[in-house]
């Protein structure tokens, strides 16, 4: 009886408020919050669209935030001068958590949507954070909420001198949950600034990034666990099964996430090389604890382990310098003016506009062949990334032009074959 007449109770007062005419101060000071913060929105979007790209996370935080928190304040400022003058307040008391509710949804949303990939689970986690916001609102509206958290902490066991309630789990999985978004959320912050730092070794950056998040975890763990009642010392247990995990089973997981922060001290490869390991040959375009990603020439993307970076050759094609020479072979004819062939090849090579002028194009006669001379063209160019393929097609289309033009042949095989009737090859034969 006590909690319908709770929400009795609630629903009366908003009812008899509604009949009394001062009602109508609180509907100014509700309508005052909503167009202030409309007003304050307007005016600050400029502000913050100007604000620097680096803190770009903590600005489209404010801005999805500034709305009801803006409201929640002139709300509360409003209801603690109408108490001076009239004594109900009923609606303001649910306009407060009315917007609390939706400040804090709005903000666990955004906070998720930029710690987590985009995926079908994090659409229901949004919906699951705005179902438990407005069960507690209503739970709090309805009085409901001392006898649920009683009942819940009545539900308990020991274990050795601990107490452990399901009201104390309830507690510490939501302190550890909101602890860690928001070491993850400081932590995706943090690393935008630090991966903004062009000064600095990519490698480098990588790595501090990757620490710093790990820091904050590890910060928001410890800091979370003893704010309910839970001692710390029992991670030692969990620490003693993952080492037995790593020494049965874990070898390889492990391996690769220490491997990835070798990998990123000793700079052999960094993000934006041109490496080939193994059979797969492309840009790095992406480094993580376990994993690297290199883009390949025709787009595939192939995933590389750590551990296959460090225990396999690797081929970095830009470690020292990012120029490298491009061979593209031609045979001419022995009739053809080989000087002028080669002449025309230097000139195509000079035309297009990724070949380098120093070091200088240059041809080759790399050998005197069956059907024809063998020349060498040899290129520089220190975007390898974009292809090599494609270059050589352009510098072959541009010789045969030319060649065509000043009557240079490209030869084909030639074999002379002689035919021998049976009377001649008789009196041929020796006697």
């Amino acid at each position: 009886m006590k909690k319908s007449s709770d929400l009795q109770d609630l629903l009366f007062d908003l009812w008899r408020d509604l009949q009394d005419i001062r009602v109508l101060w609180q509907v100014a000071v509700i309508s005052a919050g909503l167009v202030l913060a409309w007003w304050a929105g307007r005016t600050l979007q400029p502000r913050l669209a100007r604000a620097e790209t680096r803190w770009q996370l903590g600005v489209e935080g404010l801005k999805r935030a500034q709305f009801p928190l803006t409201a929640l304040v002139v709300v509360l400022i409003g209801r603690a001068v109408l108490k001076q003058w009239q004594a109900n307040v009923h609606l303001l008391n649910v306009a407060v958590p009315l917007l609390t509710a939706l400040a804090i949804i709005r903000v666990a949303v955004y906070v998720l949507r930029h710690v987590f990939a985009p995926g079908g689970w994090l659409s229901a986690s949004e919906r699951v954070i705005a179902w438990v916001v407005w069960v507690g609102f209503a739970l709090y509206i309805t009085g409901l909420s001392p006898e649920l958290l009683g009942f819940l902490d009545g539900l308990a066991f020991s274990a050795g001198k601990q107490r452990i309630s399901a009201l104390m789990i309830a507690q510490g999985v939501l302190s550890v949950a909101v602890t860690l978004l928001i070491a993850l959320w400081i932590g995706a912050l943090i690393e935008k600034r630090v991966m903004a730092a062009d000064r600095v070794d990519i490698n480098l950056r990588v790595m501090a990034a990757k620490l710093v998040r790990a820091a904050f975890v590890l910060a928001a763990v410890l800091v979370a666990l003893p704010a309910v009642g839970i001692d710390v010392t029992v991670l030692s247990v969990f620490g003693g099964a993952i080492g037995v995990g790593v020494g049965f089973g874990l070898q390889k997981i492990a391996s690769n996430y220490v491997s990835g922060f070798i990998i990123l001290m000793d700079r052999s490869v960094s993000i934006g090389d041109l490496i080939t390991v193994d059979k797969y040959t492309g840009q790095l375009t992406k480094m993580t604890g376990r994993y690297v990603v290199i883009r390949g020439l025709d787009g595939t993307e192939s995933v590389i382990p750590n551990e296959t970076i460090i225990t396999s050759p690797v081929i970095n094609h830009s470690y020292t310098d990012r120029r490298i020479r491009l061979p593209v072979p031609v045979q001419v004819s022995y009739a053809s003016d080989l000087e002028a062939a080669m002449a025309i090849m230097v000139e195509a090579a000079r035309r297009h506009p990724r070949v380098l002028a120093e070091p200088a194009p240059g041809v080759l006669i790399k050998s005197f062949g069956e059907s024809g001379v063998d020349l060498e063209l040899g290129v520089w160019l220190d975007d390898p990334e974009h292809g090599q393929g494609n270059l050589r097609s352009d510098l072959y289309l541009d010789m045969w032009r030319e060649f065509k033009a000043r009557g240079i042949e490209i030869p084909y095989p030639r074999r002379d074959v002689h035919l021998y009737t049976a009377g001649a090859a008789s009196r041929d034969a020796p006697q």
